[in-house]
């Protein structure tokens, strides 16, 4: 279960443009959380998420003012006022004002996220999957997830998930992308973080089996049969050794 625990932080990330990123300008402060839910101060809301056990249930669109649900059907069982999400949102902007003062704008150092990327289903050539990308150890939790498809900036079938807490303050973000795997295209999760000197892109194409030659498979075959024959021809000397008079000794004890 998780815990609800109250953790503040006051970090001063950065108070420039991220220059790495080529989309969109992010300016990060400072992040305030309490358990799941985060205030991003670069923002102007930030971020309300309700997890179960570790999986994250639902989490409340700030700026629609929707409830959006993870999990299929989980709606009809669970009702959620959005109203509660916005007043929440206004503590924790207040306290983390609060906090930012008192701490005298101290910074907090920037983690180095760790990338890895990996098919949701065994790969066969033609047949739709999920390529997802797994960004862990992120903070402050202000990140861009973005796909290339050989080389290319792919944009359709994209989805991610909001930031999820992790036990060490820390925050783990999924980006997925349907594709359809063929021998010809690679792909690559491009990742965008202040921890990073530099964007990382984690590689990915599929695994595909070199056929066989055939003298490869002459010299297998005839290796295997080399094997059979040494194994045969073993088993029958000792055979015969065994049916010598004498052949096999036998003990007896005392009478």
């Amino acid at each position: 279960m998780t815990r609800n625990r109250v953790l503040i932080w006051g970090a001063l990330a950065l108070t420039t443009v991220l220059s790495c990123c080529g989309g969109e300008d992010i300016v990060a402060d400072h992040v305030g959380a309490y358990g799941i839910n985060v205030y991003q101060s670069y923002g102007p809301s930030g971020q309300y998420t309700h997890e179960f056990d570790g999986d994250e249930e639902f989490y409340v669109d700030l700026d629609k003012k929707e409830t959006v649900c993870w999990l299929l059907g989980f709606s009809e069982f669970k009702y959620f006022d959005i109203q509660t999400a916005l007043i929440n949102m206004a503590i924790f902007k207040y306290n983390l004002d609060l906090l930012i003062k008192r701490s005298n704008y101290t910074a907090a150092p920037n983690k180095v996220p760790a990338v890895t990327v990996f098919p949701k289903a065994p790969v066969e050539l033609g047949q739709p999957n999920t390529l997802i990308c797994a960004v862990d150890n992120i903070f402050p939790p202000v990140i861009n997830i973005s796909w290339l498809s050989n080389g290319h900036s792919v944009t359709q079938g994209v989805s991610e998930t909001s930031f999820l807490s992790k036990s060490d303050d820390s925050f783990l973000k999924f980006s997925y992308l349907t594709f359809l795997p063929s021998a010809d295209d690679v792909y690559d999760c491009k990742v965008e973080h202040w921890g990073l000197d530099q964007p990382l892109l984690k590689h990915w194409e599929p695994e595909i089996p070199v056929p066989m030659s055939e003298l490869m498979e002459t010299v297998v075959c005839a290796l295997g049969l080399a094997v059979g024959l040494v194994g045969i021809i073993t088993g029958a000397i000792f055979i015969i050794q065994g049916l010598r008079p004498g052949g096999i000794s036998r003990q007896q004890g005392p009478l």
